[in-house]
């Protein structure tokens, strides 16, 4: 099979950091080639030298397409030679319709008018290649995340795509989407069109890659053909070592109740007749690990920011207990003071501050704590950011650096360091794993046991089952804005989970 694409030494600096040295990779006709790579390996990097992001004479070696040099100085030389890349923040305008969406920059027009009926019959076209039935005049804004994921599938097709590169297609997809995704992908594959997937999601991996490319440090470790692929042979390279276990030994040992929620109810802010969270409630105790499981749109997300400060929600009624006794968590600031944190799933929207430094981000949650009579103390500042720099194992060389320079691991990290600066005794972790390989989330893993052995409580979100059965000591299974029940950690599995969900949906059907 002929190459389509040969890049060669590749090499990328950026002030004080060699982001890629010497990079080879090669990409033959029709394939899934899937790049792995820890986070700041340099999977992004280089796909933004190949897709024009970092133009031709920024970089070190040659790429060759379709064997000709390929010297793209724009994201528009990439796609007029069929280059598309999605990156894991979709591309898309919400307040625009699927069709304006699809041709934006692109558009079907003559004599600077807009053709919209050869548009939207076009957009019609485009859709049907990835399984959606939308109407073309659909705002994106109305569709979730799966479906918006395959506009952008649609949108590469429209502009006759050869190359499609996927960054983390499926890290914030379900279950069902992410297979229909998948699914997708090995249709284009059938259909001639090559792609470039870089994820985590080893086991996704394994399903749709013919080859694996392994990054580690900024350079090439391995390429490894789909008879030789195995999460532990990917993980070994990855990491540069063997891991026995994708979550750390610990020994459980809860205490008495720390939080309780009691018939918490929420209602949409949007919506006046809709009810997002039913008589909810549970409880945690100290020095341990609850998780709660669902299926996106349970309001497991809703029911985590409503409780902490009512930041989410209307019409919020319901009780919250620290210790037995009840707490007022009506704002942000009272939640903390009660002992409360919560660490969002979107860090880079809602958890930081990108363009600030490390130190800044670290602080934010607790400006008192490094300031006297109103005013900030720089040195106490630099102290306590790099006090959790080492504790967390911040990768980076000071903590003047801007977080939109981190990796996702380390930019989790920063959003935890805010949050562990307020001391809390609750520590609400959204989804706090996504977007980030094996090796820092076993780093994720080992300080939430941490926080654990210290008497804390720690409440755990997460759509990857065996991650919930893997750390917490109980889970909590919501549906439709109802706690179902419980499992302990000997009852608990996929099936059971499962199981709880779909018996409850069929209830009410029935109903």
């Amino acid at each position: 099979m002929a190459a389509l694409l040969e890049m060669r030494g590749i090499g990328k600096s950026f002030p004080g950091v060699r982001a890629l040295d010497h990079v080879d990779l090669t990409v033959e006709q029709g394939e899934i080639h899937a790049i792995c790579g820890e986070n700041g390996a340099g999977k992004s990097t280089l796909m933004k030298v190949l897709s024009g992001i970092y133009p031709h004479g920024s970089y070190d070696g040659e790429i060759l397409y379709d064997g000709a040099p390929l010297h793209n100085a724009t994201i528009r030389d990439s796609e007029d030679k069929g280059i598309i890349i999605i990156h894991q923040e979709l591309a898309l305008v919400p307040l625009l319709s699927i069709a304006e969406n699809m041709f934006l920059g692109n558009e079907i027009a003559r004599g600077g008018v807009i053709n919209w009926p050869e548009t939207y019959d076009r957009c019609t076209r485009e859709l049907a290649k990835v399984g959606l039935r939308e109407s073309p005049t659909t705002k994106v804004e109305k569709l979730g995340v799966g479906k918006q994921q395959l506009i952008e599938i649609a949108k590469a097709l429209a502009k006759d795509v050869r190359l499609l590169i996927l960054d983390e297609p499926t890290a914030a997809l379900q279950e069902n989407d992410s297979q229909k995704l998948l699914d997708l992908m090995l249709e284009l594959k059938a259909q001639g069109v090559t792609q470039i997937i870089i994820s985590h999601k080893l086991n996704e991996i394994g399903r749709v890659a013919d080859r694996i490319t392994v990054l580690r440090d900024g350079s090439t470790v391995s390429t490894i053909d789909r008879a030789e692929i195995s999460e532990d042979r990917i993980i070994r390279d990855m990491v540069g070592r063997d891991m026995a276990h994708r979550y750390p030994e610990r020994v459980s040992n809860p205490g008495e109740v720390l939080m309780e929620v009691r018939g918490w109810n929420v209602w949409h802010p949007d919506v006046r007749d809709r009810q997002v969270i039913r008589d909810a409630g549970f409880d945690v105790r100290k020095g341990e690990i609850v998780g709660i499981a669902g299926l996106m749109g349970a309001g497991r997300t809703e029911l985590a920011m409503s409780v902490f400060g009512r930041s989410w929600g209307r019409d919020i009624s319901g009780q919250v207990l620290m210790n037995g006794k009840p707490v007022d968590v009506s704002t942000v600031q009272k939640a903390v003071a009660a002992g409360l944190a919560y660490v969002t799933e979107d860090r880079k929207a809602l958890g930081l501050i990108l363009d600030e430094p490390i130190l800044r981000n670290t602080t934010l949650a607790n400006l008192p704590g490094v300031s006297s009579n109103g005013v900030i103390s720089k040195p106490r500042e630099q102290q306590v950011a790099e006090r959790f720099r080492k504790a967390l194992g911040i990768r980076t060389p000071h903590v003047q650096q801007k977080v939109v320079n981190l990796s996702g691991g380390n930019q989790q990290k920063v959003v935890l360091s805010k949050w562990l600066f307020t001391d809390p005794q609750v520590l609400i972790l959204d989804e706090p794993t996504r977007g980030i390989d094996v090796g820092a989330k076993f780093e994720i893993y080992t300080i939430m046991n941490q926080l654990a052995a210290e008497g804390r409580g720690v409440v755990m979100i997460s759509s990857e089952m065996p991650e919930l059965l893997g750390m917490c000591d109980r889970i909590y299974v919501m549906n439709e804005g109802r706690i179902l029940g419980q499992l302990s950690r000997e009852e608990a599995s996929q099936e059971r989970i499962m199981a709880m969900i779909l018996g409850a949906r069929a209830e009410g059907r029935a109903a």
